[in-house]
């Protein structure tokens, strides 16, 4: 490991999602570069955090308790959003896990947040479409409250189809629309990541769903293979770090060019995606 700390050391960051996969692996450098490491999960990590909150993130009261106990142990300099859940756990649940949970917890902990602090997020390249989208995504970016943004995803099952999809289309518009209002009042930067398929715990129960076929004929043009968690979380870590004091609002594509290469033409959906997936 580098002596260069890229602006962690002696800081404190709360990270969601600590317990496995890119989560546990952005805790893990977080805590190499010498970050104090708030983590929330349903499990408690494997790397003992400095403190850890059990939380459920599709659960708006115990977001709200965690919020406020972070509050108190605050300030952060830097906040990591990588808790998930895959579509095996059903549309309204990706919805609630992965966008709505995700981002009440970001704004009830605002205010322990340094001005001029980093917010990073793990969205996925699934959320690609979100363009397509974006009247119906707007609708539900409206809606700050959880309740009322659950109650948006029961009467709209046609608008959150997966649900897995929907929801990392919802991380992607969310930090580009919040990230004038946070940066103009506080100068806090929010980026996110949209990463290609990892192997972790979570796309072992999304190849089991899906069929291990699907992920052999993705394209995977840089390694010829996935990403490992640590490949993912080390750009979120680059990403978020204070070094980037010009960036906010960016979706960083970690996907080996698949997004490069679909929007233009060099990858051919047909080959690999089921018929109707891709716009």
């Amino acid at each position: 490991m580098s002596d260069f700390d890229l602006g962690y050391r002696g800081t404190k960051a709360v990270v969601t999602g600590a317990a496995s996969g890119m989560g546990e692996a952005v805790a893990r450098i977080l805590h190499d570069l010498g970050t104090e490491v708030h983590a929330v999960d349903v499990t408690e990590p494997s790397i003992p955090p400095a403190a850890f909150h059990r939380t459920d993130l599709s659960n708006p009261k115990e977001v709200s308790e965690t919020a406020a106990v972070l509050r108190e142990v605050g300030p952060f300099a830097h906040y990591f959003s990588c808790a998930g859940v895959p579509h095996t756990f059903g549309p309204l649940q990706c919805m609630l896990v992965n966008y709505v949970g995700a981002r009440q917890l970001v704004e009830e902990v605002l205010p322990a947040l340094t001005d001029r602090s980093g917010i990073g997020i793990i969205a996925s390249e699934a959320g690609i479409g979100w363009k397509h989208n974006l009247s119906t995504n707007l609708e539900l970016l409206a809606l700050s409250d959880p309740v009322a943004a659950r109650r948006w995803c029961e009467e709209r099952p046609d608008a959150i189809r997966d649900g897995y999809t929907v929801s990392k289309e919802m991380l992607i518009v969310w930090v580009m629309h919040s990230c004038i209002g946070l940066g103009s009042d506080r100068g806090i930067r929010i980026n996110c990541t949209a990463p290609s398929p990892t192997r972790t715990a979570f796309m072992d129960e999304t190849m089991k769903a899906v069929g291990r076929e699907y992920f052999e004929a993705y394209p995977y043009p840089l390694l010829g293979r996935m990403t490992t968690a640590e490949e993912q979380a080390w750009p979120l870590v680059l990403l978020t770090s204070p070094l980037n004091s010009a960036v906010t609002g960016a979706i960083l594509y970690t996907d080996q060019g698949f997004a490069g290469g679909l929007l233009t033409g060099s990858l051919d959906a047909s080959q690999f995606m089921p018929t109707g997936a891709i716009d």
